[in-house]
């Protein structure tokens, strides 16, 4: 088993995550950590093979965590899970060992995806033949085929759809996240649909007005 240590300091995200994670076959969750000096104490507890880890700690930024545990002689490989853009940042990552970024918010299937993939690489043992076999191996971490939304609608949106659902522990309906996103009603439903499509979120009928039942969207965190 693949032992991974979430840092993330959203308790509902960690949750989450975790779930995520102990979803996919050969991974389970060792311990979860909500700030630095938390992740810390749990490596001194135990040894992990992967630290899925957020960048914005309340006590100091993910990469200066990476550098102190380089520094201490950890080499856990680290997914980083962020909203960051800066490709400086993500430059700086991968010098300390972060093998992939996945940026938030994101579905199941695209850390799952990921997960495998490192599996993939970390099964990688041996010595190799020549250029091929190394080229193999490294091209397991890299997406050969990133998944496409269908055909109108856009990232940005689906991203600000996804927010919206998530901030709404009741759920909502396509009404409603069209009003607080200032897009149509017809529009939502499309990225709320995608959402159900993709195992991230339940619909069910919402009784409203009389005679004019709306489907309800709810989040579900674990793809569940």
């Amino acid at each position: 088993m693949i032992r991974v240590l979430v840092v993330e300091d959203d308790p509902v995200a960690a949750d989450a995550h975790q779930m995520y994670v102990e979803r996919v076959p050969g991974f389970t969750v060792a311990a979860v950590a909500h700030t630095r000096a938390a992740a810390v104490r749990a490596l001194e507890r135990a040894p992990v093979d992967l630290l899925l880890l957020d960048l914005y700690l309340p006590d100091g930024h993910g990469l200066q965590l990476l550098r102190s545990l380089r520094a201490a002689g950890h080499g856990a490989d680290v997914i980083a899970v962020t909203s960051a853009r800066d490709l400086a940042v993500v430059r700086e990552g991968v010098s300390l060992g972060v093998v992939q970024y996945v940026l938030k918010p994101f579905t199941y299937p695209t850390l799952r995806d990921r997960l495998v993939r490192y599996a993939e690489f970390r099964a990688a043992a041996g010595e190799a033949s020549g250029q091929e076999e190394v080229d193999r191996a490294l091209g397991a971490l890299r997406i050969a085929h990133p998944a496409s939304l269908p055909k109108g609608l856009s990232g940005p949106t689906l991203e600000a759809v996804t927010r919206v659902l998530q901030r709404s522990p009741d759920g909502l309906t396509a009404t409603a996240a069209g009003e607080e996103l200032g897009i149509s009603r017809i529009t939502a439903r499309r990225y709320l649909e995608h959402l159900v499509g993709v195992g991230s979120a339940a619909r069910r009928p919402h009784y409203g007005q009389v005679g004019r039942p709306e489907l309800h969207y709810r989040w579900l965190p674990a793809g569940r």
